[in-house]
């Protein structure tokens, strides 16, 4: 009898090879490939680390946690790519733009896709508690020419550091967020709060893994905008205050300078003492390539 080809045997030398052989070839098909580079590299970490039982065991206990952390309010797991830099990794690889274009930054986990459209000039801080902030701005393409009816998300924290959906019981359902769509020369303004830098949340299993390990959990205050307009890449980006001191140390590495603006004091609110500021943005998109998604 002719003797088959030699089986491997698992062991550490061979663990990643051995799932690798049992995946299909095709150049059709990226995934087996996505899945075998994938274990490759989470094997050689095993064999680097050697994890006993229980160490690998508290492991998956910690990403079930993360599961079980994450629902419609909350993505946990979301938090966790952004903490890691994996999130900022896949932007900066994907969204290279020209020099005066509108730099890309990741979305974070408090977005919502429910917003209402809203009325420019509209006040998006529905409990009015805060120092009032008139925001405008003009989107605009490469060339300086207007983009017309582009629709403008926005979201942020409000001055105590929270988002509307941290918060169902304390904050009104969509408070300092709104959708609203530029003019025809491509203008649009609203009225919100300054926004506040906080720490990242820290009640959940990412968070506190990472608060166990040393690692800093300071956002600085921004706010956050997503812009489409058809024919052109959208926008997801942050603008950050540059009064803010942690700005170097930002938990999900999403400052760059193009992003940091300067809120400029306007006065004191009649009748109520309360500082009032004005931010005026410029957004610059880049047409979508053929065949991209924008």
């Amino acid at each position: 009898m002719t003797p088959g080809p030699t089986a491997l045997h698992f062991s550490e030398a061979t663990s990643h090879d051995m799932f690798a052989q049992r995946l299909p070839h095709s150049k059709d098909d990226s995934l087996p490939q996505i899945l075998a580079a994938a274990v490759t590299h989470l094997h050689a970490l095993i064999r680097e680390l050697r994890p006993t039982q229980a160490d690998w065991r508290k492991a998956i206990e910690f990403l079930t946690d993360v599961g079980h952390a994450s629902d419609e309010r909350r993505q946990e797991w979301v938090l966790l790519s952004d903490l890691l830099g994996v999130s900022a990794l896949v932007e900066e690889i994907n969204s290279r733009r020209p020099k005066a274009a509108t730099p890309n930054t990741v979305r974070g986990p408090f977005f919502r896709a429910d917003v209402p459209q809203l009325a420019l000039g509209s006040n998006i801080s529905l409990d009015g508690i805060g120092e009032t902030v008139d925001v405008s701005g003009r989107v605009q393409d490469l060339d300086g020419d207007p983009i017309a009816n582009a629709e403008i998300i926005t979201w942020q924290a409000n001055a105590q550091g929270f988002y509307e959906n941290q918060q169902p019981d304390l904050q009104p359902e969509f408070n300092l967020r709104g959708s609203f769509r530029t003019d025809t020369d491509g203008h649009f303004h609203y009225r919100t709060i300054k926004p506040c830098g906080y720490g990242v949340p820290d009640d959940g299993p990412v968070g506190k893994l990472l608060r166990q390990a040393g690692y800093p959990l300071r956002r600085p205050a921004h706010l956050h905008f997503i812009i489409k307009a058809p024919g052109f890449e959208t926008i997801t980006t942050h603008i950050y205050d540059s009064s803010d001191p942690h700005l170097a140390e930002d938990a999900i590495f999403s400052v760059k300078p193009d992003l940091v603006r300067s809120f400029e004091r306007q006065g004191e609110r009649q009748g109520k003492g309360a500082t009032t500021w004005r931010l005026d943005l410029a957004f610059v998109m880049v047409r979508a390539r053929q065949g991209a998604d924008t």
